[in-house]
């Protein structure tokens, strides 16, 4: 099973890139820029459609995996990856002040 460090995912079963074996993936704050999402329909990330989150992870990710590589790889490491993009992609936290509301207080 994938296991999940802060923004890194360590794979379950390693993606092979010629001679090397990448056993660990990060989630890069690429993902907080809104031109990573660029070309894909929001509704379609944010439901977690495959070919849009594999779109999304092509750009987001250190080291920077291939679209084929992202297709061939272990579901349990791609439903991790997947995962990993849900708090970057959901609201602050309901309730909570804003910094632009507290100082408007």
């Amino acid at each position: 099973m994938s296991k999940k460090t802060d923004n890194a995912i360590t794979l379950a079963k390693p993606v092979v890139r010629g001679d090397e074996k990448i056993t660990q993936v990060t989630i890069t704050d690429e993902i907080k820029q809104a031109g990573s999402l660029r070309g894909l329909k929001l509704v379609n990330v944010m439901n977690m459609d495959v070919d849009s989150v594999a779109v999304l992870l092509t750009r987001v990710t250190s080291p920077r995996l291939k679209q084929s590589e992202i297709n061939e790889m272990d579901t349990r490491d791609f439903v991790s990856l997947s995962e990993a993009l849900v708090p970057f992609l959901t609201p602050a936290v309901s309730g909570a002040s804003s910094e632009a509301e507290t100082e408007n207080q």
